[in-house]
């Protein structure tokens, strides 16, 4: 029963590690990064639709993306979904076919607000984290009753032990992260 408390906080934790991750890879860096563009949402045919579904995006240069739209009437929407969102900073042009981005250089100052950005994703990646310890804690002394107190205890001494192995490893991803962003 223990094992089943513990398996099942193992896999909401790393998932919640992975969410994580995913939420650096929304941060922009001096680089350009498909995932940036993937879930911008773009008003198509009166429904928000990610870009990612409506075109194929690439990258042929650090700072320049080109988005091919697979039907070239949602040129001007995606161009509007692009132009609205200030996280981005970039400035997209068309040729009526396909659309290239292009994102200008960080500045340091703007470095730092997207570090303090990310900063503030990872704490709500740990504040996520502790609530499932929380959660598998109440799971743990529900089970009380049927199991000994030394088996519940050793069982918290292991979910204290899963909770800082991915503590640990959002602060890793954390890291790279403001490494990336700070890198000129």
């Amino acid at each position: 029963m223990i094992a089943d408390v513990l398996s099942e906080t193992t896999d909401r934790m790393k998932k919640a590690v992975e969410a994580a991750k995913d939420d650096f890879a929304n941060v922009r860096t001096g680089r350009i990064n498909p995932l940036l563009f993937q879930r911008l949402n773009v008003e198509y045919y009166g429904t928000p639709t990610p870009l990612g579904q409506l075109a194929s995006l690439q990258t042929p240069e650090a700072r320049m993306m080109i988005i091919t739209p697979y039907d070239k009437s949602a040129i001007k929407e995606i161009e509007k979904a692009i132009v609205s969102n200030p996280n981005l900073g970039a400035s997209p042009s068309n040729d009526g076919n396909i659309i290239r981005v292009t994102i200008p250089e960080l500045t340091q100052d703007r470095r730092k607000e997207f570090v303090k950005v990310a900063r503030g994703k990872g704490e709500d990646a740990k504040v996520s984290i502790r609530n499932i310890r929380r959660r598998a804690k109440d799971d743990l002394e529900a089970l009380k009753s049927e199991i000994g107190e030394d088996e519940i205890a050793r069982g918290e001494k292991d979910l204290e032990a899963i909770t800082k192995t991915h503590v640990d490893a959002i602060e890793d991803a954390l890291k790279r992260k403001e490494a990336e962003l700070l890198e000129i």
